[in-house]
């Protein structure tokens, strides 16, 4: 198992804590991105540097995925892609992507762009609390928990 993180749009605090969970844990991580991101000096986790492009990293992702792997990702179309590949997707608010939520995120999704493409102000997600933070945290735990027991 390994983790692949959406690296671009991904909070520096979640990626404090999957960098943490990561060095406790051994568990190799790969942080992929258009442009160069900080990563700590450390034997499981690494860095790759897409080329610049709509969705780039997220096909990297995929392209380089594996069953059973993990997905960090607030990216829905790329969650669905990793489940229907046999990974697992969790957002940075801590909500672990499942076959049985996913196309409701998705059909959500694509409601929301029709929305905004008929010009209707949607406004973005809220920011990152601390609630948030904490449940990201106590669902990567569960997960890296539970693939360590079946190992």
């Amino acid at each position: 198992m390994k983790i692949w993180v959406d690296a671009d749009a991904c909070p520096v605090v979640i990626k404090d804590i999957l960098f943490k969970a990561a060095e406790r844990t051994g568990v190799e991580m790969t942080l992929v991105a258009n442009q160069p991101v900080y990563i700590p000096r450390s034997r499981c986790i690494t860095m790759l540097k897409v080329a610049a492009g709509f969705d780039v990293a997220d096909n990297e992702i995929v392209k380089r995925l594996s069953a059973g792997d993990l997905v960090i990702t607030a990216d829905i179309p790329l969650a669905a892609e990793v489940i229907d590949k046999g990974g697992h997707a969790l957002n940075p608010r801590g909500e672990l992507y499942s076959e049985d939520n996913i196309r409701e995120r998705l059909n959500m999704r694509d409601f929301m762009d029709t929305l905004r493409a008929s010009g209707v102000e949607t406004g973005g997600p809220p920011a990152l609390s601390q609630s948030d933070r904490q449940s990201f945290a106590n669902n990567l735990d569960k997960f890296l928990t539970r693939y360590a027991r079946n190992t």
